[in-house]
């Protein structure tokens, strides 16, 4: 099977052997397979070689839509993805491959598409088409200059035919190698009956080459004035070298996706019974393997540490810049990396198990998603390809009436300068610059639609739990009977409260601080109620709520032994209440710098939670949040929501809990943090694997700037078609410079599209700005 991998050059064949496609094993890497509706249904994820335009996704579509087992099949253009619903029981995978290398075009799984020797050979074969264009040009660029300096008779008619007859040899190449990408995919497009943007370039360079061809055999026929080689040669290779440098650019727009893909090794050191060490496949690994890693490599699966201890970088993952220590017994993520010595780590989730696997998913899910303005923009390119092939042959008969010698050059620069594919650009390639940048910091987007409806929010909505408070419980304040201090109620829960991980029991014991020497008492749990526990001296300790320590809770508060609306845990022995241990969530420390600075975006801030009043206004009241929705279940969530967008408001939800999932799933934009449920992640639009709520503001910052940058391209791919279009019709604009100004356009818009990606900062006016930009690594 290494030749349909690693040997073909071009798009795969009808005879070639798909059938490694239908390989369970190979299968695992990019496909998923769920249960909808009582049947069996797979989602791939695959990467089509061979595209170039809007109209290639559309043929690749088309190929599939309608056959038998296709539940859906959709194609970015600017990522080349194809995201392909199917039914194993009506299809296999093979056969929809075959479909598509019947129009042309090449499946392969994103993992080897990506792969370091296939990047290689692409980016040879570019190279080569672009230097034997650049020296053809030059060559024939010296052969063409004497006509341009000297006037008409000066130069002998044997000589000037000489150097004619050699600009044509050294057009050859260019025509029939350099040239070779674009008359392949307008005979694609022909042949399935459609008009993508190659077919006018390849019509210009046939043109031009032909009636140059005509003139240099019969110089004194028709066409003997109209010689274009330098002009043929000038717009192949300004087209290639625009063709190279946007493949180089927008390569990188979806690089963290890329560099995800090709984070894990793929082989990997596994552990024998013996203690001998074996390199096996990674897609070999199982479950309880044990595994040596070593330094700069990156973790195969979830584990945990054998060794002592493990210097470990998880910023791609997680968004956390600095590396962390991960000691022995403690987990590491597939995907983040080894930084010290070679570590054992024994595997616990191998493959689409892993955290990393989610992670990729999401970030699939996101490259392969079509926002509104690009679908928008891909329904325009077709028509308005047809509407430029009207457009030059008008202007060819129109300048045939005056100047027939002009005529084919003015139609040549008309097809040319007008094909749309910056217009085609404009929007995906921000949007996934936009993404990328965002998951270098550990942010995730689901959605690429999410920056066009984040853009427009007027209000972001809070849940209290997990998400403006922290994820664990802490002990504010110590109510203590009279002789009793506070470091002696909590030296006397201690015993009992580090018996159990109860979240509670653990705020205890971090606020008591651990006594390693203490003895260890005979605790009993009851759950839901407390623990007992009879300590050396005979006495008898209970810990927890009021009714598990035979107290009345109401004539607690009225003695003022406890808050009332505050949630509480209680100490006493067998004489009666000893402590109150008031306790609190904690508010996040960055919550309230993450408030002010939405607020300074002019976005209204909201809570919207299932805790007690108390509890919310608690945390509320601090962070300056006016308006607060307190004890809502999961249906009156989603109510208040949609009461909220009824009133005009466009919302975007922050949550991180399995009932903030209907809230999510409903608001117009949707944010996640890492730390929340699986299944509260693919709810949301965006997913914030690093906890931190200022890096929400980074996102609507990011998502402002977007918008700005797709508006900007858009107004450019307008005003350059507009101001170029007549300037070709007038014939002002020769055919090569016609081809300059196409790359330079797509250039234009890719380029300002990748200032949106440097390490995720906002672009102000090309700037990042100094609130947001991240220190230096």
């Amino acid at each position: 099977m290494a030749g349909v991998w690693g040997g073909h050059r071009g798009p795969l064949e009808v005879h070639d052997d798909f059938r490694v496609l239908d390989d369970p094993l190979e299968q695992r890497d990019f496909t998923d397979t769920r249960e909808e509706g009582g049947r069996t249904v797979c989602e791939s994820t695959l990467v089509v070689q061979g595209m170039y335009c809007a109209v290639c996704a559309d043929t690749v579509e088309a190929a599939l839509a309608g056959r038998g087992g296709v539940l859906e099949a959709q194609v970015h253009a600017a990522t080349r993805r194809l995201t392909l619903r199917w039914d194993p029981a009506r299809t296999r995978l093979s056969e929809l491959a075959e479909a598509v290398g019947r129009v042309g075009y090449r499946l392969l799984p994103m993992q080897q598409a990506f792969a370091v020797s296939e990047r290689t050979r692409e980016t040879r074969r570019a190279l080569w088409r672009l230097f034997v264009a650049g020296f053809c040009m030059m060559q024939v660029m010296m052969y063409t200059w004497p006509e341009y300096v000297t006037e008409p008779g000066q130069i002998p008619a044997d000589l000037l035919q000489l150097l004619r007859w050699a600009s044509w040899v050294l057009s050859l190449p260019v025509l029939l190698f350099a040239s070779g990408p674009f008359f392949g995919s307008a005979w694609r497009d022909l042949r399935q009956g459609r008009i993508g943007m190659d077919v006018p370039v390849s019509l210009g360079i046939l043109i031009t080459f032909v009636v140059s061809t005509l003139a240099t055999f019969d110089p004194t026929g028709p066409w003997g004035h109209d010689i274009w080689y330098d002009s043929l040669t000038m717009f192949v290779f300004f087209l290639l070298g625009g063709r190279y440098l946007e493949y180089k650019l927008r390569d990188r727009t979806a690089g963290a996706l890329d560099a995800l893909m090709n984070r894990l090794p793929e082989v990997v050191q596994r552990e024998r019974a013996d203690g001998a060490l074996e390199a096996v496949s990674l897609k070999r690994l199982q479950a309880g393997d044990v595994v040596h890693v070593q330094a700069g490599q990156a973790f195969p699966g979830d584990g945990e540490v054998l060794s002592e201890a493990a210097t470990v970088d998880e910023a791609l993952l997680t968004g956390e810049s600095h590396p962390v220590t991960r000691r022995r017994g403690e987990a590491v993520v597939a995907g983040s990396h080894n930084l010290g010595g070679t570590v054992r780590v024994r595997l616990q989730r191998v493959g689409r198990e892993t955290r990393f696997a989610q992670i990729v998913a999401l970030m699939e899910q996101a490259s392969t998603d079509k926002p509104r303005l690009a679908r928008l923009a891909d329904r325009v390119a077709a028509p308005f390809l047809v509407a430029v092939l009207l457009a030059a042959g008008l202007a060819g008969l129109y300048w045939w009436q005056f100047d027939p010698s002009r005529a084919l050059a003015v139609a040549v620069a008309v097809l040319i300068v007008t094909c749309p594919c910056a217009l085609s650009l404009a929007t995906p390639a921000a949007m996934l610059a936009a993404a990328g940048g965002l998951a270098r910091r550990g942010i995730l987007t689901r959605r690429l639609q999410a920056f066009e409806a984040l853009a427009a929010v007027d209000t972001v909505v809070f849940d209290k739990t997990g998400t403006l408070t922290q994820d664990r419980v802490v002990v504010r304040d110590v109510l203590t009977c009279p002789g009793v201090t506070r470091a002696q109620a909590l030296a006397a829960a201690l015993p009992l409260a580090r018996a159990s991980l109860h979240p509670v029991s653990r705020a205890l014991v971090a606020a008591a601080g651990e006594a390693p020497d203490a003895p260890a008492w005979e605790v009993r749990e009851t759950p839901g109620r407390g623990l007992t526990a009879q300590g050396p001296d005979g006495r008898t300790w209970r810990l927890g709520s009021a009714a598990h320590c035979g107290l009345d809770e109401a004539a607690l508060v009225a003695s003022g032994r406890t808050l009332a609306d505050v949630p509480c845990a209680y100490l006493c022995d067998e004489r009666g209440w000893l402590a109150t241990f008031v306790l609190d969530e904690g508010v996040r420390p960055e919550a309230r710098e993450a408030i002010e600075r939405l607020r300074a975006l002019g976005l209204q801030v909201r809570l919207l939670s299932g805790d007690r009043l108390g509890a919310v206004q608690r945390v509320a009241r601090p962070l300056g949040i006016e308006h607060v929705v307190a004890g809502a279940s999961p249906e009156d969530k989603l109510a208040t929501l949609h009461r909220w967008q009824a009133e005009g408001r466009r919302v975007a939800m922050v949550g991180d809990g399995l009932n903030d999932g209907p809230v999510l799933a409903a608001a117009d934009v949707s944010f996640a943090l890492g730390h929340g449920a699986p299944l509260t992640q693919t709810r949301a639009d965006l997913v914030v694997q690093s906890g931190r709520l200022t890096d929400i503001v980074r996102t609507v910052e990011m998502a402002r700037a977007t918008l700005r940058v797709v508006r900007q391209n858009l107004a450019w791919a307008a005003g350059y078609n507009a101001l170029a279009v007549p300037l070709a019709v007038a014939g002002v604009m020769p055919p090569w410079a016609a081809g300059l100004g196409m790359a330079a356009s797509s250039l234009l818009v890719i380029g300002n599209a990748m200032r949106l990606g440097r390490r995720g900062a906002p672009v102000a006016d090309g700037v990042p700005s100094p609130a947001t930009a991240p220190a230096p690594a």
